[in-house]
């Protein structure tokens, strides 16, 4: 998953293939969800940026998943579902995983690192998946186009590190390895919260995730003391927009729009998203915020999405074959 997507509880939703007919009257819904999660689950790396140019990064974090645990709260209400003990312990160390460990340290890292390069690193999650799933199993199952997939993510990673994130300037580097840290952070949590088998209502479990996850997020960011010399008033337009952007569109909308195209299409499908975010991220990027958009960019673009493909469309092999 993707640091802007939903946490993968909504994954195990089992999905609804539709009829023709269900196809043809939801087909503008269809449309405007996949956008949804293309375009706007793109955007974000740069909405994170501007955001945290005035408000420190892991307030930032923090309040944007408060306020959007709050809203799926209401929601989780709306529906009457109520958690357990065990789905809110668990969800302590989930939000950890997910939000502290994985969007804190983004949120931190984009004080230096361009949007697109943040996008590109954050996209090596697949292959640190699969390699984490293969190591809690004590199992290596492989195959031509999954170990070619695994090869050329990590010589795209590494592309990325020793061309754009050392050259780009101070602090990039740091905050590169940051990222990459957070990446591995996200994916021991989908590692750990599917092998914990907790069970319960994906929404339920998502929205307690996230406010998990803010409430350390705002005492980290408290501990770190980023209150020191931070004031309201020094927010700038851009940065509020930008927060409420992320809020609004980037965890509301599109986490709706993502949960509903769960429930009609294959997993398989929806991911898609995977591919496309690198490089609406790397384009926003150098069309608002003049990064730059070198060979090597490019290049390690083509690496990284191409091994995520493969990646894919191996482990799909390994799944028939089982």
């Amino acid at each position: 998953m993707t640091v802007n997507q939903a946490p993968v509880f909504l994954e195990e939703a089992t999905p609804q293939i539709p009829s023709a007919s269900t196809a043809r009257t939801h087909r503008v819904t269809v449309v405007l969800s996949f956008i949804s999660i293309y375009l706007i689950w793109g955007s974000t790396y740069l909405a994170i940026r501007y955001a945290v140019e005035t408000i420190p990064p892991l307030y930032t974090a923090g309040l944007r998943h408060l306020t959007a645990g709050i809203i799926l709260l209401f929601w989780c209400l709306a529906k009457r579902l109520r958690p357990t003990w065990a789905q809110v312990r668990a969800s302590i160390l989930i939000g950890a995983f997910f939000f502290l460990g994985g969007h804190g340290s983004l949120h931190w890292a984009e004080l230096k690192v361009p949007s697109g390069l943040a996008s590109l690193l954050i996209a090596c999650e697949p292959i640190l998946v699969f390699l984490l799933f293969a190591a809690a199993a004590k199992k290596w199952r492989s195959n031509a186009t999954l170990l070619a997939g695994i090869v050329l993510g990590f010589a795209g990673v590494g592309l990325l590190m020793g061309r754009s994130a050392l050259t780009a300037g101070p602090g990039v580097f740091v905050g590169s390895l940051a990222i990459l840290f957070g990446a591995l952070s996200w994916s021991v949590g989908i590692v750990y919260s599917r092998r914990s088998h907790l069970s319960g209502h994906p929404l339920l479990l998502t929205t307690l995730s996230l406010l998990a996850g803010s409430i350390q997020l705002l005492l980290v960011g408290t501990i770190a003391g980023e209150y020191r010399g931070f004031s309201l008033t020094s927010v700038s337009r851009r940065s509020w927009l930008s927060l409420a952007y992320l809020i609004l569109f980037g965890s509301v909308v599109a986490f709706t729009a993502y949960n509903w195209l769960l429930e009609h299409y294959s997993p398989t499908l929806v991911a898609t998203h995977t591919y496309v975010n690198p490089i609406v991220a790397v384009f926003l990027g150098w069309l608002f915020a003049r990064e730059a958009v070198t060979l090597s960019v490019i290049l390690s673009t083509a690496m990284v999405i191409g091994a995520v493909m493969l990646v894919d469309r191996g482990t799909s092999l390994l799944k028939k074959e089982a």
